[in-house]
């Protein structure tokens, strides 16, 4: 596809926009080929300009945060990825809301509520992802989601209408939201939560961190939790007990530390990725009849 009027038309908006780009330099797995382009949207208004222009010329599009739940094919992404940088970036406080763009960090936001001395967030420290992927997955850890705090979030649709959504409105499921069903883009999001002793907050946070260096392969590049949790059990535990640690298809493998990760050892494609998921999904399910389901996305 010829895509001359998109760049232009991109660059009136002053987005950096990188062609051909690898998309395994913007996935935590380091897996994906390339993307046909890349853009940079650094405020609403560019953002707002372009779905409209990407929908009206039925322009294929993805957008993404930090690329910490993607797998993305081999054979790359045939559209154009966006990615929200600066003003999506930012992340302010009032009195007990914490307002955090969609392309903020998640740990950025835990150490600023933090620094303000807001209880609520601790669970998700150490969770790689940017704020709006986290609230898309409606994310969580030990005990806490997304949706637990969560007061309102700004979206908007494929025409780059603004909408305010309430938390209800938001659909929650576990790991699940309206977004991940509606085309609706969040680029707002604002947490509610509560004044604490700071201390006690440091302190959680870090039993949290040391939790996840303990016991996850934070080592290799992943997708985090390969796996949702079935209505029974946890799927590490499943996996393991089906003797499946350490199974391992070219450069994947599942996880010596922690079985409901799926690794990159090195040089890991797509399709390794898939056989492997295959091959847990089929052994699981014949030796205890549990359908495992991906938690990941992908494109």
């Amino acid at each position: 596809m010829n895509y001359s009027s998109c760049i232009n038309y991109f660059k009136n908006l002053n987005c950096k926009i990188l062609e051909n780009e690898l998309m395994s330099r913007h996935t935590s797995f380091k897996i994906g080929g390339t993307a046909d382009l890349f853009i940079e949207v650094y405020n609403l208004e560019s953002l707002q300009k372009i779905l409209n222009f990407l929908n009206k010329q039925n322009i294929k599009y993805f957008l993404i945060g930090n690329g910490t739940n993607l797998l993305v094919h081999d054979s790359g992404y045939r559209g154009v990825i966006l990615s929200l940088k600066n003003n999506f970036e930012i992340i302010n406080i009032n009195e007990n809301i914490l307002e955090c763009g969609a392309g903020a960090k998640l740990s950025s936001a835990c150490k600023f509520a933090l620094e303000n001395s807001l209880s609520g967030l601790e669970f998700a420290y150490g969770i790689p992802g940017s704020c709006g992927g986290a609230v898309f997955m409606n994310a969580g850890a030990y005990g806490g989601e997304i949706k637990d705090i969560v007061s309102k979030i700004t979206c908007i649709d494929k025409s780059g209408c603004l909408y305010n959504f309430s938390n209800k409105k938001c659909q929650f499921s576990y790991r699940n939201s309206i977004f991940k069903q509606e085309n609706f883009i969040i680029t707002n999001i604002f947490f509610k939560l509560i004044k604490e002793n700071p201390e006690k907050i440091k302190s959680k946070m870090n039993d949290l961190i040391l939790k996840r260096k303990k016991k996850q392969p934070l080592e290799f590049p992943s997708a985090g939790s390969f796996f949702k949790r079935p209505e029974k059990g946890y799927a590490s535990a499943i996996i393991e007990q089906c003797g499946l640690m350490g199974l391992q298809i070219g450069g994947a493998a599942v996880s010596k530390k922690h079985a409901g990760f799926i690794i990159n050892l090195g040089g890991a494609t797509y399709n390794d990725v898939k056989k492997l998921q295959l091959e847990i999904t089929s052994q699981v399910f014949k030796k205890t009849n549990i359908k495992l389901e991906p938690e990941i996305i992908e494109i």
